[in-house]
């Protein structure tokens, strides 16, 4: 019988050690890699490219993506994990935008979308379009509210394009 001693055998206690290492979060999935960091290690990446606007303790996500030329911004509904996009009751989602200390309010509806079979009250992905958008590339946003399954996140404040995450 072998003798696995932390002296005879300092590798696989590392190597133990290290595998139980984290930030301690089992809800979270290490192993992908992006550019939205968290203080204690774990990244998110956006699948778009975009925004990341965390909901809760990160139950879900929003992100956001901003069409300079067409003066757009486009919102889709995602899990906690930035893998599934989720479905929502909601036929628009309402943000209010500070840009040089005017603001302004937008209204994202509901895109139907037939290769996904999305409808206006069961889709993830939101829309809409405002003139400012066009050239505002920094602004404080704030989100009404959204409900997700049985959860309401009401008064979501983040900085854009940074987001809160």
């Amino acid at each position: 019988m072998k003798d696995f001693t932390l002296g005879r055998r300092p590798v696989i206690w590392v190597a133990l050690l290290l595998a139980g290492a984290g930030c301690g979060d089992p809800a979270h999935d290490h192993s992908h890699t992006g550019h939205h960091t968290h203080g204690h290690g774990h990244v998110h990446v956006a699948p778009h490219g975009g925004t990341l606007v965390a909901l809760g303790d990160e139950a879900y996500h929003l992100e956001l993506v901003r069409d300079a030329e067409a003066g757009t911004l486009t919102a889709w509904v995602l899990d906690g994990h930035l893998e599934n996009f989720v479905r929502i009751e909601s036929p628009a989602l309402q943000l209010v935008a500070e840009v040089n200390e005017i603001s302004h309010p937008l209204k994202l509806s509901a895109v139907v979308s037939q290769a996904t079979g999305e409808t206006i009250g069961d889709t993830s992905m939101f829309a809409g379009q405002a003139d400012w958008l066009k050239t505002a590339e920094r602004f404080r946003a704030t989100l009404d509210a959204i409900a997700i399954r049985t959860t309401t996140y009401s008064n979501v404040t983040f900085p854009f394009p940074e987001g809160n995450e």
